[in-house]
């Protein structure tokens, strides 16, 4: 596991709401608040973690909630869906949530094997909750009305939507060291065995698909897990040998990140595990307290009191 791309560190979203993507994530999917911090280039708008109980790599879905924000529109070049993982048996008790909640859902259906349900959050973004067909241990955050039996374990998959699947599948495989799985028509479905979830990546290639415009209910960028900082610069030299433009180490407070841009046009993170969400507050007080980087803490008063309230 130590020298290898871990599969999925989070993957970043853009909201409208911030109450209302707040309410979906928490209330109604049973997500932890893990994290409640600004964007680090926009500090006047959040930027919202949810996840399991640490915060753990693997689980963490984030927010730029940016109220007015037009909607995006899904296509190529982009990432189109999040997978996350649910057990066995919990797909009626999903269905029956959304409908008391007038979530808008599709019928439950299946690929590779496995079972899944499509949902759209407040904003348009297209979740499913799938059955892995794979063992999945983890441990899920539990709320009053979703328990264990029925909750959310974290990422399942990520699936990007692209006009030529194979520069993407070529980074995939030559540098992140998945390999292909297996594939139904124009799907194809790519894991890593360094981990044992949030370890699959599906292309979908669809030749002559627009390209889609990120926005409001979009996926801004997926960021893949290393252990530390030593193995996120090899991979950085890796990319950069490859002619891809890729960012100097950037400190995100809780992990370590280098951005590029995939050849298929998605925007790529690698980040480390290190530090994790709990250096600035203790595990069980996680989410519960603005959190602010050491540049921007000088305007708290200010965004305290501009920042729309949660709860």
């Amino acid at each position: 596991m130590e020298n290898t791309i871990n599969g999925i560190h989070h993957i970043t979203a853009i909201a409208g709401n911030a109450k209302r993507n707040y309410n979906f994530y928490t209330n109604v999917l049973g997500q932890r608040l893990v994290k409640k911090t600004v964007n680090f280039d926009d500090p006047e708008t959040y930027h919202l973690y949810y996840g399991d109980q640490n915060g753990t790599p693997g689980s963490i879905l984030t927010f730029f909630p940016w109220e007015g924000i037009q909607t995006g529109r899904r296509g190529a070049r982009q990432a189109t869906e999040i997978g996350y993982s649910v057990p066995k048996g919990s797909l009626d008790f999903w269905v029956n949530r959304f409908e008391k909640h007038n979530v808008i859902y599709n019928k439950a259906a299946e690929k590779f094997g496995e079972e899944y349900l499509t949902v759209l959050d407040p904003d348009g973004l297209k979740l499913e909750l799938t059955v892995s067909k794979t063992a999945d241990t983890r441990l899920p955050w539990e709320t009053d009305e979703v328990k264990a039996e029925n909750a959310i374990k974290g990422f399942h998959n990520v699936t990007i939507t692209t006009n030529k699947m194979q520069p993407t599948a070529d980074i995939l495989t030559g540098v992140f060291g998945y390999k292909l799985l297996e594939q139904h028509v124009n799907r194809y479905r790519f894991v890593t065995d360094a981990v044992e979830n949030a370890n699959i990546v599906d292309l979908v290639e669809v030749a002559g698909e627009v390209a889609g415009h990120v926005a409001g209910g979009s996926v801004h960028h997926v960021a893949f897990r290393v252990a530390n900082e030593d193995i996120l610069m090899q991979y950085r030299e890796k990319i950069a040998a490859l002619g891809l433009h890729i960012t100097d180490k950037i400190d995100r407070n809780y992990f370590y990140s280098l951005y590029f841009r995939e050849p298929g046009g998605v925007l790529f993170e690698i980040a480390t595990d290190n530090p994790g969400f709990a250096v600035d507050e203790a595990v069980e007080e996680l989410g519960q307290n603005l959190k602010l980087p050491e540049q921007h803490e000088r305007f708290r008063s200010a965004l305290e009191k501009s920042l729309p309230k949660l709860f």
